[in-house]
């Protein structure tokens, strides 16, 4: 079995820390040993499944220990892990399964209504025994043994994580074992966690950075306290009583945890033993700066920077923190960034270009979608009036970003825009091609519409939509309809009716959006 597998990282934890807790979630708990065994029953049970090497298996559930354990469970399998939020409606959902073609889906009670709501013909695994799975951990755990052989290799597929791409449906990004274990080494070593720490893991695990929770975890053998992020009085209370010392945030639960009467918030002296918060998946406005610095006085306050292609690009020293609150840092250890012109050559300092990922963390590509793929992973070759391989070696990958960023003449670097038309709104990225497709498939009084966003310093950019039709329609009527196929957080914040949309000619009929958008700025 590779070193460079989370597996290996389990087994390493389970021989050398049996005893130590690893989970955590309210009064349930993991040592070591327990989790091992645990996972390795599951991944029993999933090998005898017969499903090829390979063959893609969902999770689709809300945050547990259990699913933790699933997710573990994959990781010591030949299958491909495909984490699905919990947040996405069942024709979302079905558009992963049929994208990757999920053989197998892994799911709690609550969420078995939306996989039956879409056919789906797999198997079903619950975590609570259930009339409507095939069978549950319960039942597994009663019947499989904890013996499994792992022949993992570093470059095999791990996971496939879903975003949204500029076709307008969820992109699959393929992450192989080898990329998960640089993720982790990387965020350990910058972060100096240590095998006494308690991480927070109030991020969702369907994504590369709450993922990166779990996984650092397990690389020092630290501990994992799960928590739920439902209102700011429970969230202080899981860093005081599980003695939080590291903290993975978002922007928006940043917002979130401080949009509180002032007076409910705990003193500064109750969170003496956090001394480390990062925040990454959207821009830190001075108020969110200041609530951190201020309310968590003993934390190193660390913001970074990720691609969807690599999983960690940049990361701003705490001691810059006040002094460069807009910049995104510098590269991560075992990473170089290049910023170019369309030229290809490097910019100066202030000069606006593309930034170009180098190194440690990049992934293997997107899943069925050469185009995408082709987009952003490069020939190193795009560097070639930088640098130049010596003793002519024949190339390499890099990414070649969208990112438009500067760099100060110190070296640091500081986001301009991106180069598509995504939406970054509470710590999500929103297509808004998506959001144009329900309302023409489903609201048929409206004859045009447009989605677009416009800055909003609570949860970053905020999402517009103008339309016309015949008629003028209600908010809520559309708002109504919108929510039966869409989450929360692509809902638009500002609905407007117009009788005439500005277009960029006459000819093409195209809506000119950055008229609409400047209108409202």
């Amino acid at each position: 079995m590779s070193v460079n597998s989370i597996r290996n990282l389990l087994e390493l934890a389970a021989h050398y820390e049996p005893e130590k807790v690893g989970l955590i979630h309210g009064s349930e708990s993991y040592s070591y040993a327990a989790l091992l065994t645990k996972v390795d029953q599951i991944a029993h049970y999933l090998t005898t499944l017969g499903l090829k090497k390979g063959s893609r298996v969902g999770i689709y559930s809300n945050k547990s220990t259990s699913q933790v354990i699933a997710i573990l469970a994959l990781l010591s399998t030949e299958y491909v892990f495909v984490p699905i939020t919990r947040l996405l409606k069942p024709e979302q959902v079905k558009h992963i399964i049929d994208d990757c073609q999920i053989s197998c889906i892994i799911t709690d009670s609550a969420k078995i209504k939306n996989i039956k709501a879409i056919d789906f013909e797999g198997k079903i695994i619950s975590y609570e025994a259930s009339a409507e799975s095939d069978v549950s951990f319960e039942e597994i755990c009663k019947c499989y043994t904890a013996d499994i052989k792992c022949d993992i290799n570093g470059h095999d597929n791990a996971a496939i994580t879903y975003s949204f791409g500029s076709t307008g449906n969820p992109k699959g990004i393929v992450i192989d074992h080898r990329a998960f274990i640089d993720g982790a080494r990387i965020v350990a070593n910058y972060l100096d966690v240590k095998s006494t720490d308690v991480i927070s893991g109030i991020l969702s695990f369907n994504l590369d950075y709450g993922l990166n929770q779990i996984f650092t975890s397990l690389y020092k053998k630290a501990t994992l306290a799960i928590h739920k992020f439902v209102l700011p009085g429970d969230f202080f209370t899981h860093l005081i009583n599980d003695k939080i010392t590291i903290l993975l945030l978002m922007p928006i639960h940043i917002t979130q945890m401080f949009d509180e009467d002032p007076h409910r918030i705990p003193q500064a002296e109750h969170f003496k033993n956090l001394r480390t918060v990062t925040s990454s998946g959207g821009n830190l406005t001075p108020l969110m700066i200041k609530n951190i610095t201020t309310h968590f006085p003993d934390a190193k306050f660390y913001a970074m920077h990720g691609l969807t292609e690599a999983f960690r690009s940049a990361y701003l020293d705490p001691s810059q923190i006040h002094i460069r609150p807009n910049s995104i840092g510098k590269a991560i250890p075992d990473v170089q960034l290049y910023i170019i012109n369309e030229e290809g050559e490097a910019c100066k300092p202030r000069e606006v270009g593309e930034l170009i990922h180098r190194g440690a963390c990049i992934y293997k590509g997107f899943w069925n979608a050469p185009e995408e793929t082709a987009q952003r992973f490069k020939s190193i070759s795009i560097l070639d009036k930088i640098r130049k391989p010596e003793g002519q070696l024949t190339d390499e990958i890099v990414i070649a970003s969208g990112d438009y960023v500067y760099a100060d003449e110190e070296g640091y670097i500081y986001f301009v825009s991106r180069k598509d038309d995504m939406i970054k709104t509470q710590g999500f990225r929103v297509n808004p091609h998506e959001i144009e497709t329900v309302v023409y498939n489903h609201i048929s009084d409206i004859d045009k519409c447009i989605v677009f966003s416009i800055p909003n310093p609570e949860i970053e950019e905020e999402i517009v939509m103008v339309y016309n039709g015949e008629n003028e329609l209600g908010k809520n009527e559309i708002l109504f309809e919108l929510k039966k196929h869409l989450p929360n957080y692509m809902l638009p914040s500002q609905i407007v009716y117009r009788i005439n949309m500005p277009l960029k000619s006459l000819h093409e009929k195209e809506i000119d959006k950055e008229v609409l958008r400047r209108e409202f700025l």
